[in-house]
């Protein structure tokens, strides 16, 4: 992707209570870069920020699910057998993986 060169400066001012705003809503968003604040919302005219601690946790889950796999999975080719209750310890595991991401996804659908 080609940099742009952003030779065009633009001034304008703003009130104290204004800019203690600007800095709250940007600290909200975890936004640290001014420029590319301003940027944004003078082009867009607003930002949509995700909470991420969902999926964050998702992914902890896949990953502890996927880590169990493994596990059963080593277990029968080393021994020829798997138990029932493991395999349905990972069945109730993936159906709360899934059950939450449907939940995650009826939440970005209702985003507007």
């Amino acid at each position: 992707m080609k940099k742009e060169n952003r030779n065009v400066q633009l001034h304008f001012f703003v009130t104290e209570p204004e800019a203690e705003l600007i800095k709250e809503r940007m600290a909200e968003l975890g936004i640290t870069n001014f420029s590319a604040y301003l940027r944004k919302m003078a082009v867009d005219g607003y930002i949509i920020h995700l909470d991420m601690g969902d999926i964050q946790e998702m992914i902890r889950l896949l990953r502890i699910c996927s880590n169990n796999l493994n596990q059963y999975t080593r277990r029968a080719n080393e021994t020829g057998s798997v138990y029932a209750a493991d395999v349905e310890d990972l069945r109730t595991r993936l159906d709360d993986l899934w059950n939450g991401m449907d939940k995650l996804l009826r939440g970005f659908a209702n985003i507007s």
